[in-house]
């Protein structure tokens, strides 16, 4: 049985191992408490054995060896179900008996306890993000699975969540994380809460699969803010991620690339692995493709139906079967697959249109184990440019310059609809839409209406989800014509405030985090405080923090806004204001004194009770002490200190995020930049505007009050970049007045010498009022975290209210970088 490690200990009686083989075990290493190896061996009746005679054993020697030395031992595995899997099928060979461990731990699944706000917990991802070092070196994916090199890994990432979970018990706040960013995560789940809801929704995606014509359909998601809508998503995901692809697709923030914003947070969706597997849904999309595709083709040779007897009831095993990696066997049957899914496709739809590569460019895709290779491919099915040899690496062809990523996205998406017509239907969820109703949003929110009518009219089998508050969903019934809301709205799901006892349920959720109860972290009394009157799950999550703070960490609780209509609720609320005032007076004076008694060494400082004497002479109100009978004395919390606290968990978070792969899009940087003017506007004055031109130029923003223009130039290189550049420089030549920046991420293809681009920066870098510029790491990381600050407070994940604590908000932001550029540019 695979236990939840809750409560973290030291055991000094684990050791960590690593099998490699799908099925059966072809390889197995095993490291004690110490971290040392004690043993390694290859299976070498496998028939991808690698040739090394003195580690090489017959198969139940092996398995022999491994009861003896894991005889009463805590088991540790990463994909525990895996290796415990492939050791059970490998017991069942040689006819020995399976003998259950008394204890397992799963990386894996402690890692997604550990680190819930992270998007991937595979091996790679997680030493990479945390940093871990086996021998003084990072991890590298090309010693990847081999079962000493991974067993080594998995060793220093079980220390390192044994030391995070040591620190937690009651020293984390179960409560601190309130929120779901997108579906991927994972966070406690009471499935009984909106069940009726997530019902709903399997209902409608059984209804896609059965429909005869299989129509797309459409949900609106509507709830208040923190009611939990992405959660339901969250749920969804978790429950169906190996039957149905998830394409999750946050706020556009640009009028004329919706729909490659669309397909390219699809693309990335694709590449998030499936929980509890070494595979990322687009692997999974494949291989249930292709099983679809041979049954389907009435293939009669007996290399196909040997194939299919032995992948049609584990699609998964075709990336095992096809030969050992490297071999002249494994390519030949890749080229089969890639022949045989093109000649179906052609059959059924044609050789019209970018649809034959794409489909070509998702088995290259899968076809490659090494990550250089995937990047490469999925670059290019992302109609990003690359070198000719970057392209003979990978076997395509290069896509036309003339090429119109719009148009090329929606025939990409329609292709992933067509291809999920031999399986599960595709889950499309549009999330984070606020912003699309703020005013200077206008023609996004426009174009975005018209984007989802032409995914509705040319993708087929898709069940395409909004996630809406009730005030946007009528923005959106007055502003779209009938056609789109009575697609998107074919099923309208509320999600209603949960009953007291389901938010009790969620917090002894959260509580069970910490290894304990809810009842006991607080009393009776404290939890109907928390609960209070259920705003919302995320408002009573916020409270129940708090509470956890004040209560463990002595930081006092914040003043809440009196309800007009109950005197009872702005008693307590007054009480408390005088009380944190009391502390904060006491704060004063103790420091007070401490300052005169540091100036006059002969003053004596008074105790802590003759200042509690006085303090209370002063106010008799009772002052609130911590469990060991001592005073708080922490400021209350005030709008700054939110401010920073929230910049600074978010700086962490997207810190870690950074080396994710990502694909650069310069219309959504430069959209991001008009939505930070346009909040700044509230504290100054700022004119934006574009330049006239008919040319194609960086997507930009002049700003004419402050003689600036901004631009992007990150997601092309070659003959794009150039053409761009130059049209750029024709303006900073013939306008000398404004100052013209133009960005690059470093992450970005390099622009190599001696080219026309090259010399066309350095031509941009001799002018007087103009400046290539290199947008790195914290460059980067900096401008996503104001953007996101501004985002999050629209969509009300950050609580900031919009009339009255905006405008200090951002000030109080615009001081925090004060010397970033950006802010220093325009304030």
């Amino acid at each position: 049985m695979i236990e939840r490690y809750l409560n973290p200990f030291k055991p000094l009686d684990f050791v960590v191992i690593d099998t490699e083989g799908r099925r059966e075990l072809r390889e197995i290493a095993i490291i004690n408490h110490e971290g040392k190896l004690i043993y390694e061996a290859l299976n070498q009746e496998h028939p991808q054995a690698v040739e090394r005679a003195f580690k090489s054993k017959p198969l139940q020697t092996i398995l022999l060896d491994f009861l003896e030395i894991t005889r009463q031992k805590i088991l540790v595995f990463h994909h525990a179900l895996h290796d415990i899997q492939v050791l059970k099928n490998s017991f069942k060979k040689v006819n020995l008996a399976w003998q259950n461990p008394s204890q397992v731990h799963c990386t894996h699944k402690l890692a997604q306890q550990s680190f819930p706000q992270y998007c991937s917990y595979s091996l790679e991802y997680l030493s990479k993000k945390l940093n871990l070092k086996v021998d003084r070196q990072y991890f590298d994916p090309r010693q990847a699975h081999v079962a000493r090199y991974d067993a080594l890994f998995t060793y220093q990432l079980y220390l390192a969540i044994q030391h995070t979970m040591s620190q937690a018990s009651i020293q984390v706040n179960p409560f601190g994380s309130s929120r779901v960013d997108n579906p991927f995560q994972s966070h406690p789940d009471n499935s009984k809460i909106y069940h009726a809801q997530y019902t709903t929704l399997e209902s409608v995606i059984d209804d896609i699969k059965y429909d005869p014509n299989h129509q797309s359909k459409g949900a609106v998601v509507i709830g208040k803010p923190g009611t939990g809508k992405t959660h339901l998503i969250m749920r969804l995901a978790k429950r169906r991620l190996e039957l149905n692809r998830l394409l999750f697709v946050p706020c556009p923030n640009d009028a004329n690339t919706i729909k490659y914003h669309t397909y390219s947070c699809i693309l990335e969706s694709l590449n998030k692995s499936i929980p509890g597997t070494r595979f990322n849904q687009l692997e999974y999309f494949l291989a249930n493709t292709f099983v679809g595709i041979i049954k389907s083709s009435n293939h009669d040779t007996q290399k196909i139906k040997s194939i299919l007897d032995k992948i049609q009831n584990e699609p998964l095993k075709l990336y095992e079967i096809l030969g050992g990696e490297g071999t002249k066997t494994r390519r030949n049957n890749w080229d089969s697959i890639e022949k045989i899914t093109t000649e179906w496709w052609f059959r059924k739809y044609g050789a019209t249109g970018y649809a034959p590569e794409i489909i070509k460019g998702i088995v290259r895709f899968c076809r490659y184990s090494d990550l250089g290779y995937k990047q490469l491919v999925k670059k290019w099915l992302a109609a990003d440019e690359l070198e000719p040899e970057e392209l003979d690496k990978i076997g395509l062809s290069s896509w036309h310059n003339e090429i119109s990523k719009e148009d090329f996205s929606l025939e990409a998406i329609a292709v992933l609809g067509k291809l999920s017509l031999l399986h599960e239907p595709l889950i499309m969820v549009f999330d984070q839409l606020e912003m699309l109703g703020l005013k200077h949003n206008q023609n996004i929110l426009l174009n975005f209406g018209e984007a989802v009518k032409e995914i509705f009219t040319l993708v087929p089998h898709a069940l395409v989800i909004l996630n809406l508050f009730p005030e946007r969903w009528q923005q959106l019934k007055q502003t779209f014509d009938g056609s789109i809301i009575d697609r998107i709205s074919q099923h309208q799901i509320f999600l209603e405030q949960p009953t007291a006892d389901e938010i009790k349920d969620i917090l002894q959720l959260k509580a069970q985090q910490t290894g304990t109860g809810l009842t006991n972290l607080f009393t009776s009394q404290e939890i109907e405080q928390i609960i209070g009157e259920r705003r919302s799950i995320r408002a009573v999550l916020n409270n129940a923090a708090e509470y956890f703070r004040y209560k463990y960490k002595n930081i006092p609780l914040p003043e809440k806004k009196a309800d007009n209509n109950s005197s009872e609720n702005l008693l307590g609320e007054n009480v408390l204001t005088r009380l944190n005032k009391l502390e904060a007076q006491q704060n004063r004076l103790e420091k007070l004194l401490q300052n005169i008694a540091q100036a006059f060494n002969t003053f004596t400082v008074p105790d802590k009770t003759s200042v509690e004497s006085e303090v209370a002479n002063h106010n008799p109100t009772h002052i609130p002490r911590d469990s060991s009978n001592n005073l708080s004395l922490n400021l209350v919390p005030t709008l700054e200190e939110k401010v920073r606290g929230y910049l600074e968990t978010q700086q962490t978070i997207l810190e870690q995020d950074y080396n994710e792969a990502e694909i650069l899009l310069d219309e959504k940087d430069v959209g991001k930049l008009q939505d930070i003017i346009e909040a700044l506007k509230k504290i100054t004055e700022l004119d934006t505007d574009v330049l006239p031109s008919k040319r194609v130029l960086p997507p930009h923003r002049i700003i004419l009050n402050k003689n600036l223009c901004i631009g992007f130039l990150s997601s092309c290189k070659g003959s794009k970049f150039t053409s761009r550049i130059q049209n750029y420089n024709e303006f900073v030549a013939t306008k000398e007045q404004i100052r013209f920046l133009l960005w690059r991420d470093v992450r970005s293809d390099v622009i190599r010498n001696k080219t026309i681009g090259s010399r066309e920066i350095s031509k941009l870098n001799n002018t007087k009022n103009g400046e290539f510029m290199a947008f790195d790491r914290n460059n980067r990381i900096t401008f996503e975290l104001i953007h996101k600050f501004i985002s999050d407070i629209y969509n009300q994940d950050l609580e900031i209210d919009l009339d009255t604590e905006l405008e200090p908000a951002l000030k109080i932001l615009a001081d925090y970088f004060r010397e970033y550029w950006l802010i220093e540019e325009l304030l």
